[in-house]
């Protein structure tokens, strides 16, 4: 696998982490009532599915440009974890809404 994928593949998977666990901190002040914390959380996810997508960009301009990926399970699991993450901020934000009419 060329490095330059390999460095998209692992940008990708980091920053959706990242993205996951800060939408899953936000529900968690949220529920403490602390929504200016869950606020910025979801502002910190929110960075990270731009810097996500920014490696999935990468990765598409290559294959784009004629420079085809190798499909493997690691390039699988790096779509998996930005969808799951997206999902996650999504539902993350609708939860905060809730908490904020309680």
């Amino acid at each position: 696998m060329a490095e330059v994928s390999l460095e998209s593949i692992m940008g990708l998977i980091m920053n959706s982490g990242e993205a996951k666990s800060n939408a899953i901190e936000a529900i968690a002040a949220a529920k403490a009532s602390n929504f200016s914390l869950a606020d910025s959380k979801l502002e910190q996810a929110k960075a990270s599915l731009i810097e996500a997508h920014q490696s999935q960009t990468s990765m598409l301009t290559q294959e784009a440009q004629g420079n085809q990926l190798e499909l493997t399970l690691l390039t699988v699991h790096s779509q998996d974890h930005l969808m799951t993450a997206i999902t996650f901020v999504d539902i993350a934000k609708e939860i905060i809404d809730l908490y904020r009419l309680r």
